[in-house]
C-alpha cells in the first residue's frame, strides 16, 4: 500500500503512517515498514520539504509562512520545516511578491487606488506574505506605475 501511495506522489512519513493507521495496520508493523522505507530512501521528509518549498514557491508564489503551514499540516517536523523554508531568502520572496503584484496590476487599472491597494495586499496576505512586505511591494508597484503616492491609504499601525 505504501509503495502505491508513493508511486502516485511523494508523501511524508506522517502521511504514510496515517494511511497505515486507517487500514488498521498494527503500529509495530507500520513502524517497521516506515523505518525500512526510510532506510532505503523511499521516505525522506527533508527532501520532500525542500522540493515542496521550491515547487510551491515557484508555481504558486507562496511565501515562507504559508509554505511552513502546509508542511506542518503534512506532518513534517518543525526543524525540517524551518530548514526548508529558510532556503528561501528574503530577496527571492520579495521578488516573487513583486511578480505576483505586477501580474495583477493590469486587472485593477481604473480602480480607486485605495481599493487596488487593499486587493493587492489581500492577495499577498492570502499567499502568506507579511503585512509589511505586502504593503511595501504594492506601494512600490503602484508608484512605479505612476499612481500618486498621496492617493495611497496610510500604512496601518499593525504593519510597523
Amino acid at each position: 500500500m505504501c509503495l502505491r501511495l508513493l508511486a502516485s506522489s511523494p508523501r511524508t512519513r506522517a502521511q504514510l503512517a496515517d494511511a497505515l493507521r486507517r487500514k488498521n495496520i498494527p503500529d509495530d508493523v507500520a513502524e517497521s515498514v516506515l523505518g525500512r522505507f526510510t532506510d532505503v530512501g523511499l521516505i525522506d521528509d527533508e527532501a520532500f520539504a525542500q522540493a515542496w518549498v521550491q515547487s510551491r514557491h515557484a508555481g504558486r508564489g507562496l511565501a515562507r509562512r504559508a509554505l511552513a503551514a502546509e508542511l506542518r499540516r503534512r506532518g513534517v517536523e518543525n526543524e525540517t520545516v524551518n530548514s526548508a523554508v529558510d532556503a528561501l531568502d528574503a530577496g527571492q520572496e520579495e521578488r516573487t511578491a513583486r511578480a505576483l503584484v505586477d501580474r495583477r496590476l493590469r486587472a485593477t487599472r481604473g480602480v480607486d487606488p485605495a481599493k487596488r491597494m487593499r486587493r493587492l495586499v489581500g492577495m499577498l496576505a492570502r499567499k502568506g506574505y507579511s503585512p509589511g512586505v505586502s504593503y511595501r511591494v504594492v506601494k512600490e508597484a503602484l508608484a512605479d506605475e505612476g499612481t500618486d503616492p498621496d492617493d495611497f491609504p496610510a500604512e496601518p499601525d499593525e504593519f510597523d
